[in-house]
């Protein structure tokens, strides 16, 4: 990045309001219950990072920047990620495929490259053998962001399944060609199904019977409905709030929660701050027309520059748009958590950052070492060291497990596809 850029984006950002009171160091009992859990995390965006920024995990950024690294993740005692691979649907139109097989390309090479710190899961079991013994390795896994990276092709499918991907979020924040969206069910302009099509009832089937798991992040309302009609194993969102408390469609409806707790499936809380505050959620909305404007306006200065340089102007302009709103508090964040165990019951919540992905989080936590604020928070409302560890981890390895086995179940069945 050009440093005079980046100088003139910090003096024009109005003055922000004073930084919060530094958060008390987390109590020994938190930590206690923290350090004892298998802490899986459902959604990092960090390869996004690693291919264009050329960010090395092993690293230590400078200035804190970013929210998750290898050092960062051993602070925060985290146990296993889900990578997100996630395609910009209009910039890598008709090579969908091709740059999912890069970003996926980036995680598997730092896995060989960390080999002390990192090992590639394909099960649960690998989530759980990856923390056993003393070196902890961080288990890696594998998501697909949006169901457009298949380009309509189970062979594709079965391909991402066999790379080591195992959740594919049906859609991203745009329609594809057999799924409905959240992110463009209002513009008359998408062509929408009102939900699945035939083609997405079969893609839910096989992930079904390949033992990926169904992600509804994303998805819309009727699609959502649609999808538990199909599936024969629990669904994830992966990376989704509650809308009862942010107003927003990314989020789920307490009728939503409710029907996954019925399908004994697991919402996983975004952290992002516009979809766990509705005071940030308006104030950050309220700014759009300007703020893409400022931003398509960098994107054609930098327009001749290479991947990483655009990559870090953008990032950065991106950043300091979102600092222009205050930081909710983490209390919205435990909220959102709480609403969600109350609604849909405490077997069904767990965690789903979006780290990386994300250009504002709540108070006190900035990057994935702070994990053990949230559960210093949690246990403060009252909740046991039995439940902390459903939410850190426990519930998604349940969900996992029950998809393997509907897996086993679906291959062996006489009916059994190729």
């Amino acid at each position: 990045m050009n440093r005079f850029v980046l100088a003139a984006l910090l003096l024009s950002a109005p003055a922000l309001a004073a930084p919060p009171v530094a958060p008390a160091p987390v109590s020994a009992k938190a930590r206690a219950i923290h350090e004892s859990a298998l802490i899986i995390d459902t959604h990092v965006d960090t390869p996004l990072r690693m291919l264009e920024e050329g960010f090395d995990l092993g690293s230590q950024p400078p200035n804190g920047q970013g929210h998750l690294d290898l050092s960062r993740a051993r602070a925060g005692n985290l146990g296993a990620a889900f990578f997100s691979i996630w395609v910009e649907p209009k910039e890598f139109a008709g090579q969908y495929t091709h740059r999912a097989l890069r970003l996926i390309d980036t995680v598997l090479n730092a896995v060989e490259k960390y080999p002390d710190q990192m090992v590639l899961a394909l099960s649960s079991k690998d989530i759980v053998a990856a923390r056993a013994g003393k070196q902890k390795k961080l288990a890696t896994l594998l998501g697909v962001e949006g169901g457009h990276a298949i380009q309509n092709d189970l062979g594709v499918l079965r391909d991402f399944y066999r790379l080591g991907v195992r959740y594919m979020t049906l859609t991203w924040s745009n329609t594809n060609e057999w799924a409905d969206s959240s992110g463009d069910i209002t513009d008359a302009a998408v062509k929408h199904h009102d939900g699945l099509t035939d083609f997405g009832r079969d893609v839910v089937r096989e992930m079904n019977r390949l033992g990926m798991l169904v992600d509804i992040s994303h998805v819309s309302d009727k699609t959502f409905f649609d999808t538990l009609k199909v599936t024969r194993a629990p669904v994830i969102a992966s990376h989704s709030s509650a809308r009862a408390l942010t107003d927003h469609p990314r989020n789920m409806t307490d009728e939503m929660l409710k029907a996954v707790a019925a399908n004994g499936g697991v919402v996983m809380v975004n952290y992002f701050s516009a979809f766990i505050d509705d005071t940030y959620r308006q104030s950050y909305a309220a700014m759009a027309p300007e703020r893409n404007a400022a931003l398509e306006a960098l994107t054609a200065k930098h327009q001749g520059a290479d991947a990483a340089t655009k990559f870090r102007v953008e990032g950065a302009a991106s950043w300091e748009w979102a600092a222009k709103v205050r930081r909710p508090p983490l209390e919205s964040l435990i909220d959102h958590i709480d609403h969600i165990a109350k609604v849909a019951g405490v077997d069904h919540v767990g965690m789903g950052s979006d780290f990386d992905g994300i250009n504002s989080t709540p108070q006190s936590i900035d990057s994935v070492a702070d994990l053990p604020r949230i559960t210093e928070a949690l246990l403060a409302r009252g909740y046991t060291r039995e439940q902390l560890h459903k939410f850190l981890g426990g519930n998604l390895l349940r969900v996992f497990r029950e998809a393997e086995r509907v897996s086993r179940e679906l291959r062996t069945a006489p009916s059994a596809r190729r």
